[in-house]
Parts: C-alpha cells; sequence; structure tokens
C-alpha cells in the first residue's frame, strides 16, 4: 500500500504543481526503483516489503507497461518532428494530427521519405485519367499515402463486366459514374485527402486549364486518342506525366517529361498502332488482376516523383509479363524531330 500511496502522491504533485514531464517522469522512475530494491533486497516478513506487496513481480509488470506507453508517446514525438521540420522555404505550413502521424507512420520512417516527404505528399496535386483498371489501385495508393489533393477525370458508369478488374468500385455502384464511386472509395480510405471528380471526357480545350492546376499527371485511359491528347496537354503545361496501358497479359509503364529532360509519350509512341495489332480489352480480354499490379506502379511512381525518393522512370518503359513472371526495362531518348515536345525541353537539349 505504501508504494501505491507514494504513486498517487507523485501523480497529484504533478496534477497541482504541473512541473517539467522530464522531471514527473524522473520522479516515478525513482519510486519505482525504490520498491523494486526493496522487495527484491529486504527479506521475506519485513514490514516495508509487506507492504509493498511482497512480490516483485506485479511491479515489474507496471513498469514494462509504462516503459512502452512512454516508447509510442517518444515515436510519435520524434515523427511529429520529423514530420513538420524544418519547413521547405515558400511552402505552406502543413503541419500533421496525430491520427496523420499514426496513419503514415510507415512512410515517415522511410529515410528516402522521411517527415519531408511526407509534407510533399501532403501538399501534392494528382490528376488521374482514367477510373478504371489502372486507375482503380492507383487512385486508391495515391490516397492511402496521403497525397493532398488529387483530381479524377472520367466519363463512364460503372458496369457489371467493369467488376473483375476496377476494384475500386462495388456492385452496389453499378450504373453510377465512376468518379463518383472512386471518390466515395476513396474518402471511405482516408478522410484527410481532397478528392474533385470530373465527370466528363477530357477534351482539348478542357486539358489546358485543368492540367495548369495539378502537379502531376497519370495517364490510365485505354485509348490513344486519349493518350495522345493527355501528352500534348501535359507537355505544353510542363507537367510530368505518367502513362501506362495493358493488354491480355502484359503491361507497360513510363515517366514521360521534356522539361526534365525525358522524352515524351510521341518520341516513343510516334503513330497509333494499325488496327488489330493493339485490340481494346474487350475484344482481346485481360487478366483482372494486371491492372491492379501496374496501376500500382504507378502510384509507386507517382510517389516516387513527389518526394524524390530513388529513381524514377523517366527515360525508361518498363515492360511487365505477368504470364511468364517477366519484367524487363528498355532505354528511352528523346526523338530531337519530336512535333510535341522538341520546343518545350531544357535550352541544352533542345
Amino acid at each position: 500500500m505504501m508504494g501505491v500511496a507514494t504513486f498517487l502522491a507523485v501523480v497529484l504533485l504533478a496534477v497541482i504543481f504541473r512541473p517539467p514531464a522530464r522531471l514527473v517522469l524522473t520522479g516515478v522512475c525513482l519510486v519505482w526503483t525504490g520498491i523494486m530494491a526493496a522487495v527484491l533486497l529486504l527479506p521475506a516478513g519485513h514490514a516495508l516489503r509487506e507492504g509493498l506487496g511482497g512480490d516483485w513481480r506485479p511491479w515489474a509488470a507496471l513498469g514494462v507497461v509504462a516503459a512502452l506507453g512512454l516508447s509510442y508517446r517518444g515515436v510519435l514525438q520524434v515523427l511529429r518532428a520529423r514530420a513538420v521540420a524544418p519547413a521547405m522555404p515558400g511552402s505552406q505550413d502543413a503541419p500533421f494530427s496525430d491520427v496523420e502521424l499514426e496513419r503514415y507512420a510507415r512512410h515517415i520512417v522511410l529515410r528516402e521519405v522521411g517527415g519531408m516527404g511526407q509534407r510533399r505528399l501532403k501538399e501534392a496535386r494528382v490528376l488521374v485519367v482514367g477510373a478504371g483498371g489502372l486507375g482503380s489501385p492507383a487512385l486508391l495508393y495515391l490516397a492511402a499515402a496521403g497525397v493532398g489533393t488529387i483530381g479524377v477525370v472520367d466519363d463512364d458508369v460503372v458496369s457489371n463486366s467493369n467488376l473483375q478488374r476496377q476494384v475500386i468500385h462495388r456492385d452496389k455502384d453499378i450504373g453510377q459514374p465512376k468518379v463518383f464511386s472512386a471518390q466515395a472509395a476513396m474518402t471511405a480510405l482516408n478522410p484527410f485527402v481532397e478528392v474533385r471528380p470530373y465527370n466528363r471526357r477530357l477534351t482539348a480545350e478542357d486539358a489546358q486549364a485543368l492540367f495548369a492546376d495539378y502537379d502531376l499527371i497519370l495517364d490510365g485511359s485505354d485509348n490513344f486518342d486519349t493518350r495522345y491528347l493527355v501528352n500534348k496537354a501535359a507537355v505544353a503545361a510542363g507537367k510530368p506525366l505518367i502513362s501506362a496501358a495493358i493488354t491480355q497479359w502484359e503491361g507497360q509503364i513510363s515517366l514521360y517529361h521534356p522539361a526534365g529532360g525525358g522524352p515524351c509519350y510521341a518520341c516513343v509512341f510516334p503513330q497509333r498502332p494499325a488496327a488489330g495489332l493493339a485490340p481494346a480489352c474487350a475484344e482481346a480480354g485481360v487478366m483482372g488482376a494486371l491492372p491492379g499490379v501496374v496501376g500500382s506502379m504507378m502510384a509507386v511512381e507517382a510517389i516516387k516523383q513527389i518526394t524524390g525518393a530513388g529513381q524514377t522512370l523517366m527515360g525508361r518503359l518498363m515492360i511487365y509479363d505477368a504470364l511468364y513472371a517477366d519484367c524487363r526495362t528498355i532505354a528511352l531518348a528523346p526523338d530531337p524531330d519530336c512535333p510535341v515536345c522538341a520546343g518545350h525541353r531544357p535550352r541544352a537539349e533542345a
């Protein structure tokens, strides 16, 4: 009982006088150490030992629980410090709540991301064209990663045949515009992000104004007309573009950014393939999990581009063959005569 009374006295003094937390912690540790010494060193039957319960194990368990609690608090403090400081010159102050710190802790402890990288994700604006097979995993993982503002453009509605691979939508969403179905899933996953749905087909007139409001563009569309439109608008806006495509068992992905010294989509694919050489998924079929893999790669590349981690796929085309579990990379170079991006490259490479 004496030990319990002493602990209560320490807590009461802390409540009344509010001394520094370090002083309170030191006092509690000293009291706990004294109690452990008494129950371990004093002979059996000693009045003080009996007054403390006579058994060291409950006090040891109390010490372990307290240590775990303090460790957890210390980890949160470290994460908070890494997440909010130092601030980038010219950046808006974007502090994280305790809930956000816990949510993004696995990012913040990564050396390549850290608190500053997570701040960049929170301040980033990413536009995703297409809420279908590729857009579904990309959108979910961007939301989960804490990208602050995510736009999604699509004019289609959810159909039953989509649900074999477009995992952001659910059976009850059939008939609903994909952008609103995607918005509901993303905000349910992470209420700390802003989702902007654009329920319309992207046009050249819309693209210029829309792209200007975002830092990074992801193209998960399923037709060449949209891919060329997105590429041209991204080049004109000077924005990096992550573009991917899938068919049957194979997918490809790259990051196109002429303003950063890389090629654009038209440098690599100057002309659409002849009719029949690249049939749509509705004609050729697609393995359901394939867009999950390639769409997740798009999210990975977006996170690296935003945070500056690692090496992106700019100047490289990654081809993934799911049927034979093979992945290969092809080096890409800007086309000096590309009619789309030749005038939008750094002066030394123009």
